[in-house]
């Protein structure tokens, strides 16, 4: 199955939800690093969840989520944009053992998680999300009950291969006529199988969840696997650090590389690509 964002929502109802499905996303990500399995497990699902909740904001930009703690796993990044574009990397220490139940919290040890927002046009946002339960979708579920944001659940699961997730949402605002619906539609999700997230397509999966609602389901669209590093970045990056660090470089080492740790894209500038960078002559 293509790795796909699948939008839902119930008729005459202020519920919404939506499908993320991954595979060759994940696979473009896991072909540049080796990961051990538990991380790559624990990693599929933050880039899982980066997608849902990107697909909930009205946003040009990106969101990520980002893992920090002291323990046998120091770092992981899950980044998501409002194409649908995502990118993730994780940090590991040296001689970490990885159990295969090891959740995020387990492997960080006195870790946080953190939500970022970044719009193309607007003010940055980021939010410290607790690690209060036993799973990234718990720590999730938890920030929007104590934000006092929309009431949001989310089911995320991963086998290192694949991963996928399901979110609800009630929006803002609006009445429902049927009172029991939130409680019923809650009720009957809590009722899909890891199995059934990986292995059904959106369609026969909320066949299966809801096939006595009336569910409407748009057009899907596309997840892919899109690093934005860029040469024209990387250049911004060396005029920040200024012209005599640029030729302090040069001197020692004839020319300067530059690696992106998501993609493994090297950037390579000699003397004469930073004579026209600074429109200078470097000696």
């Amino acid at each position: 199955m293509p790795d796909i964002r699948q939008r839902f929502y119930f008729a005459d109802s202020p519920v919404r939800g939506e499908i993320v499905q991954l595979e060759q996303s994940l696979a473009a990500i896991f072909t540049r690093h080796q990961y051990p399995t538990t991380v790559q497990r624990l990693l599929a699902e933050l880039v899982t969840a980066s997608v849902l909740l990107t697909a909930t904001l009205k946003l040009e930009g990106r969101l990520s989520l980002q893992a920090q703690g002291k323990g046998a796993l120091k770092m992981m990044m899950a980044e998501c944009n409002h194409r649908h574009e995502v990118r993730a990397i994780a940090q590991v220490a040296e001689d970490a053992d990885f159990a295969d139940d090891a959740t995020l919290k387990d492997l960080l040890t006195d870790g946080l998680l953190v939500i970022t927002l970044e719009p193309e046009h607007g003010q940055r946002y980021q939010g410290i999300v607790a690690l209060e339960g036993n799973s990234i979708a718990e720590y999730l579920e938890n920030y929007f009950a104590q934000s006092e944001q929309l009431p949001t659940r989310l089911w995320l699961t991963a086998n290192g291969v694949k991963g996928s997730g399901l979110l609800l949402q009630a929006l803002p605002h609006t009445t429902d006529e049927d009172a029991d619906r939130w409680p019923r539609l809650l009720q009957l999700t809590e009722t899909v199988k890891n199995e059934e997230l990986l292995d059904l397509s959106a369609e026969e999966m909320l066949y299966r969840l809801y096939h006595e609602e009336s569910v409407t389901l748009p057009a899907s669209e596309a997840v892919s696997f899109a690093c934005t590093c860029s040469r024209e970045g990387t250049a911004q990056a060396l005029m920040s650090i200024g012209q005599a660090e640029c030729e302090d470089i040069l001197a020692e080492q004839n020319d300067i590389r530059l690696h992106c740790q998501f993609c493994h894209n090297e950037y390579v500038f000699d003397a004469s690509d930073i004579k026209m960078l600074f429109k200078v002559q470097v000696h």
